[in-house]
């Protein structure tokens, strides 16, 4: 299992405007669903992940599974019990209908591709559930971008989950995480090769370079200011000197590095399409304000903010605890690595996970 398929789930009508037609969406699996139809899981990448949640890197895989060690016998996310699900989400570049996929007319969506929002994401995943015959999720969980579309499960569609899991993420994106999000737009649109958005079928690399500096902006937020204090200080990268000449720091090294790896594997198209999205997120809208939204919510609620989380400070998780009426009290994740601590603290995850499965699902 954990091999990449593709299903249509038909067209979609898009909460701001318009409609996208003929959209597919990938997605992997993982153990078996039972007879009963209960023992599903639902997992929810964030910004840059995809549905490769467990497994090796391979062919339409490039990178391996971001939360290996959650899923497989005996690990929290137990194959031998749940049937674990994780789609490509809407707007992305592994398979789901994106700014890369073919349009209608056979050439790249590019710029033509609609705004979506992450309440959009979520009715392209209500149609994969309906395509896998899945009528109510035992948990749906996720961290940042996927933590939001927990909520919009939640709170949308009370009745299709027993529990969630949120994870360093907020009941609507913040002012300073909007701004963060405006200068890596503009890093990619100010990128020539970016040509409005239509490079697909260009000669040349694309915006890569945009692309580069908006994941440089992007991570030095995902990580917390005093590890990179305690793994780089005023370090020099090797012996390069950046005092008075054109060598670099080693955190410039390390930014470097996270901006090649994603350039080779992530299309800035997806990039710019799945950031508005975040930056439209807002369980609230609508629907009377976060708290009415958040009054909605049903299911078993675990919440969880990372200790030194800088992007997700804890005070907007517990912003939903409050808020939901089933939440249990605010879970700490413990780390020195700042945001990115929902995806590097496996063994405190997975607690949490196993904490929030329900108890009487049976695996066959």
């Amino acid at each position: 299992m954990g091999r990449r398929r593709t299903v249509g789930v038909g067209t979609i009508t898009l909460e701001a405007r318009g409609a996208l037609p003929d959209v597919e969406v990938a997605y992997e699996t993982w153990g078996t669903l039972n007879a009963a139809r209960d023992n599903a899981v639902l997992v929810l990448h964030a910004l840059t992940g995809d549905s490769h949640v467990a497994g090796p890197a391979g062919p339409g895989h490039p990178t391996p599974g971001w939360w290996d060690a959650l899923v497989g016998p005996g690990r929290p996310l137990d194959t031998d019990r749940w049937f674990v699900v994780a789609p490509n989400v809407l707007g992305g570049c592994q398979g789901t209908t994106g700014p890369s996929s073919a349009a209608p007319d056979g050439r790249a969506w590019g710029s033509r591709f609609p705004f979506i929002t992450v309440r959009d994401q979520v009715e392209a995943e209500v149609r994969l559930a309906d395509q896998l015959g899945i009528e109510s999720w035992a948990s749906v969980i996720g961290g940042s971008m996927g933590g939001m579309r927990v909520l919009e499960w939640a709170v949308t569609h009370p009745q299709r989950l027993r529990s969630a899991v949120v994870l360093a993420s907020a009941a609507a994106a913040s002012a300073e995480q909007i701004a963060w999000c405006q200068p890596q737009l503009l890093a990619i649109r100010s990128d020539p090769h970016w040509a409005g958005g239509d490079y697909h079928h260009a000669d040349g690399p694309g915006p890569q370079t945009g692309l580069g500096i908006a994941r440089r902006i992007a991570h030095v937020t995902y990580r917390s200011e005093q590890e990179l204090a305690d793994r780089f200080g005023r370090s020099a990268q090797g012996e390069e000197q950046p005092i008075g000449g054109s060598g670099r720091y080693a955190v410039e090294s390390y930014l470097d590095h996270h901006a090649a790896k994603l350039a080779r594997r992530f299309d800035a198209g997806s990039y710019v399409v799945l950031t508005e999205a975040m930056s439209s997120h807002d369980v609230g809208r609508g629907r009377g304000g976060a708290t009415a939204a958040l009054a909605r919510v049903t299911c078993d609620l675990v919440v969880a903010a990372v200790d030194t989380d800088r992007l997700y400070p804890p005070r907007l998780s517990q912003e939903i605890v409050a808020a939901a009426p089933t939440a249990r009290p605010l879970r700490t994740i413990h780390s020195p690595y700042g945001h990115d601590g929902f995806l590097i603290e496996t063994a405190q995850v997975g607690e949490l996970v196993r904490e929030a499965l329900p108890a009487d699902v049976r695996c066959r």
